[in-house]
Protein backbone atom coordinates (compact mmCIF):
# COMPACT_ATOMS: atom_id res chain seq x y z
CA UNK A 1 0.00 0.00 0.00
CA UNK A 2 1.47 3.83 -1.05
CA UNK A 3 1.40 6.38 1.13
CA UNK A 4 -0.91 7.95 -1.41
CA UNK A 5 -3.39 5.12 -0.71
CA UNK A 6 -2.87 4.90 3.29
CA UNK A 7 -3.53 9.09 2.89
CA UNK A 8 -6.43 8.55 0.78
CA UNK A 9 -7.97 6.07 3.49
CA UNK A 10 -7.50 8.45 6.26
CA UNK A 11 -9.18 11.38 4.34
CA UNK A 12 -12.14 9.53 3.63
CA UNK A 13 -12.47 7.79 7.06
CA UNK A 14 -12.16 11.38 8.44
CA UNK A 15 -14.92 12.97 6.13
CA UNK A 16 -17.26 9.81 7.26
CA UNK A 17 -16.34 10.56 11.02
CA UNK A 18 -17.75 14.45 10.32
CA UNK A 19 -20.44 13.19 8.42
CA UNK A 20 -22.38 10.85 11.06
CA UNK A 21 -20.63 12.82 13.76
CA UNK A 22 -21.43 16.13 12.74
CA UNK A 23 -25.45 16.79 12.81
CA UNK A 24 -25.84 15.05 15.94
CA UNK A 25 -22.99 16.71 18.22
CA UNK A 26 -23.98 20.01 16.24
CA UNK A 27 -27.86 19.52 17.34
CA UNK A 28 -26.80 18.69 20.93
CA UNK A 29 -24.80 22.21 20.68
CA UNK A 30 -27.23 24.25 19.15
CA UNK A 31 -29.80 23.14 21.73
CA UNK A 32 -27.59 23.19 24.59
CA UNK A 33 -26.22 26.56 23.80
CA UNK A 34 -30.43 27.89 23.70
CA UNK A 35 -30.81 26.45 27.12
CA UNK A 36 -28.01 27.72 28.72
CA UNK A 37 -28.85 31.25 27.46
CA UNK A 38 -32.37 30.72 28.92
CA UNK A 39 -30.62 29.43 32.34
CA UNK A 40 -28.88 32.53 32.71
CA UNK A 41 -31.52 35.11 31.89
CA UNK A 42 -34.20 33.32 34.42
CA UNK A 43 -31.53 31.93 36.80
CA UNK A 44 -32.55 28.75 37.32
CA UNK A 45 -30.03 26.24 37.48
CA UNK A 46 -31.39 22.66 37.05
CA UNK A 47 -28.96 20.27 35.37
CA UNK A 48 -31.73 18.36 34.42
CA UNK A 49 -33.61 21.53 32.28
CA UNK A 50 -30.04 21.11 30.22
CA UNK A 51 -30.20 17.30 29.36
CA UNK A 52 -33.48 16.40 28.80
CA UNK A 53 -33.74 18.54 25.69
CA UNK A 54 -30.14 17.70 23.83
CA UNK A 55 -31.49 14.71 24.32
CA UNK A 56 -34.70 14.58 22.53
CA UNK A 57 -32.64 16.91 20.02
CA UNK A 58 -30.15 14.14 19.38
CA UNK A 59 -32.32 11.49 18.86
CA UNK A 60 -34.34 13.37 16.63
CA UNK A 61 -31.79 14.23 14.74
CA UNK A 62 -30.80 10.56 15.00
CA UNK A 63 -34.46 9.65 13.70
CA UNK A 64 -34.30 11.87 10.90
CA UNK A 65 -30.48 11.36 9.17
CA UNK A 66 -30.34 7.73 10.12
CA UNK A 67 -31.11 6.75 6.58
CA UNK A 68 -28.15 8.81 5.49
CA UNK A 69 -25.83 7.73 7.81
CA UNK A 70 -26.30 4.01 7.09
CA UNK A 71 -25.86 4.78 3.31
CA UNK A 72 -22.91 6.62 3.92
CA UNK A 73 -21.30 3.61 6.14
CA UNK A 74 -21.81 1.45 4.37
CA UNK A 75 -20.38 2.99 1.01
CA UNK A 76 -17.89 3.81 2.56
CA UNK A 77 -17.04 -0.28 3.84
CA UNK A 78 -17.40 -0.95 0.50
CA UNK A 79 -14.79 1.12 -1.10
CA UNK A 80 -12.87 0.22 2.36
CA UNK A 81 -12.85 -3.33 1.49
CA UNK A 82 -12.89 -3.14 -2.64
CA UNK A 83 -9.70 -1.39 -1.70
CA UNK A 84 -8.13 -3.94 0.35
CA UNK A 85 -8.84 -6.71 -2.38
CA UNK A 86 -7.69 -4.33 -4.99
CA UNK A 87 -4.35 -4.67 -2.98
CA UNK A 88 -4.48 -7.91 -2.58
CA UNK A 89 -5.77 -8.99 1.03
CA UNK A 90 -7.69 -11.79 2.03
Amino acid sequence: MQEADVAAALRDSLLVVLKLGGPPLLAGLAVGLVISVVQAVTQINEATLAFVPKMIAVCAVLALTGSFMLITLSDYATRLFDRLVAIGGS
